[in-house]
C-alpha cells in the first residue's frame, strides 16, 4: 500500500519538475485562450523537431536526472553543429578523373570535390539541442517497465519490425504498415523522426481533430462523453474518447487491433491516456500514459512539447505515390527465390 501511495504522489511531482525544468514556465502561470464555444483553445500548427535528439528511454548512467549537465549540453550542441555540417553536404556522385590525371590515392574521385553522403539538406528536420534526458518521464529512471525479459525482447522485435533483417517477403502483408504507407500507428505518430514532424490540431464544438504530417494520418476525437465502440471493433488508431479536465484535454484510447498496430510489443489490451494542455502561446504539452498488463509491469508515461511551427501548412506526404521500396523489396525477394531454385 505504501508503495502504491508513493507512486501516486511521485508521478505528478515528476510531471511538474519536468515542465518547470525544461520549459522554464509553469503551466499554472498561464491561462489558455477559449474557443468561441468556451473550450480551452489548443489549436495550431506544431512541430516536435526540438525533441528529436532526446533519447526515448534514459541512459542508465543518468539515473533519475531529468536534464543534462552544462557539460553534457555543450556536447549536444557540438554534436548538433557537426550534424548540421554533415547534413549540408549535398550528395554528389563522383565522376571519373580524366585519363592520365588520376593517382593512386584519389583515382576516380570528383576533381571538383563534393561527395557528401547525406540526403538533401532540405529533407531533414533537426530542431535545437534539448536538455532533456529522455522522452519517458515516469518511472523516475526514464525506463520502460517491461514485465519480464521476454516482453522486452518482444518490444525490441516490434520496434525493429520494418524491413531490417531477413524475412520471407511473400507479399505486401509481410511488410510493416509504416513501410506500406498505411500508418505509423498510435502513439508512434506523435514522436519525431528524421522529417515530417509537424502536426495540426483543429477544434470544433464537440470534436478535436489532429492531422499528422507523417503518413498523412488524421484523427477525429469526440469530446464530452459517450462510451467506446464495441470491443469487437478494432481500429488502427484505436477508439478515442475525450473530455476536458480544466484546461487539459484528456483522451482515453482503447480497441487496438492485435498483431497489426503493435506499440513496443503491447498486445490488444493496450490502453492509452493522452493529455494535451496549452502551457504558453506557442506550446502545447503532450503526455501519454501507456498501459498493458501483459507487457508492462506498471503504466508508464512519455511526454514532449508541441511547439508552434513556422510552416505555412502540413505538407503533402505522397508516400504511396513514391513507394518504390515495397515493389523493389518484393521483386528482389522473387529474384532471390529464382536464383535459389536454379542452384
Amino acid at each position: 500500500m505504501k508503495l502504491r501511495v508513493l507512486a501516486t504522489i511521485a508521478a505528478p511531482v515528476i510531471a511538474v519538475v519536468w515542465s518547470v525544468a525544461v520549459s522554464g514556465q509553469s503551466a499554472a502561470g498561464y491561462t489558455a485562450p477559449r474557443t468561441p464555444w468556451g473550450d480551452p483553445d489548443i489549436q495550431g500548427l506544431f512541430t516536435t523537431d526540438d525533441e528529436l535528439g532526446v533519447p526515448f528511454e534514459r541512459p542508465a548512467t543518468m539515473g533519475t536526472r531529468q536534464t543534462v549537465t552544462d557539460a553534457e549540453f555543450a556536447e549536444r550542441e557540438a554534436q548538433a553543429a557537426r550534424q548540421a555540417a554533415t547534413d549540408a553536404e549535398e550528395f554528389v556522385a563522383p565522376r571519373a578523373a580524366p585519363a592520365g590525371r588520376g593517382n593512386a590515392a584519389g583515382r576516380g574521385a570528383n576533381p571538383e570535390g563534393g561527395g557528401g553522403v547525406g540526403p538533401p539538406n532540405h529533407w531533414l528536420e533537426r530542431g535545437k539541442p534539448s536538455r532533456r534526458t529522455s522522452i519517458v518521464i515516469d518511472p523516475p529512471d526514464g525506463r520502460i517497465p517491461f514485465l519480464n525479459a521476454e516482453t522486452q525482447k518482444r518490444s525490441t522485435v516490434a520496434v525493429n519490425a520494418r524491413t531490417s533483417g531477413q524475412k520471407p517477403y511473400d507479399g505486401p502483408e509481410a511488410l510493416d504498415l509504416y513501410d506500406r504507407c498505411i500508418t505509423r500507428g498510435l502513439p508512434h505518430v506523435i514522436f519525431p523522426t528524421i522529417y515530417n514532424n509537424t502536426s495540426q490540431i483543429v477544434q470544433g464544438p464537440g470534436y478535436v481533430a489532429i492531422r499528422y504530417e507523417m503518413i498523412h494520418d488524421t484523427r477525429v476525437i469526440p469530446i464530452g462523453g459517450g462510451s467506446h465502440i464495441a470491443s469487437s471493433m478494432k481500429q488502427y488508431f484505436g477508439d478515442s474518447r475525450g473530455h476536458w479536465e480544466g484546461d487539459t484535454l484528456v483522451v482515453d484510447v482503447t480497441n487496438f487491433p492485435a498483431n497489426i498496430v503493435n506499440y513496443r510489443g503491447a498486445g490488444p489490451g493496450l490502453h492509452l491516456t493522452e493529455k494535451f494542455r496549452r502551457i504558453s502561446a506557442d506550446t502545447v504539452r503532450y503526455d501519454v500514459t501507456v498501459s498493458d498488463p501483459t507487457t508492462f509491469s506498471r503504466p508508464w508515461t512519455a511526454a514532449l512539447h508541441l511547439r508552434h511551427s513556422d510552416q505555412p501548412d502540413v505538407f503533402e506526404y505522397a508516400c504511396h505515390e513514391g513507394n518504390y521500396a515495397m515493389r523493389n523489396i518484393l521483386s528482389g525477394a522473387r529474384a532471390a527465390e529464382r536464383q535459389a531454385g536454379s542452384k
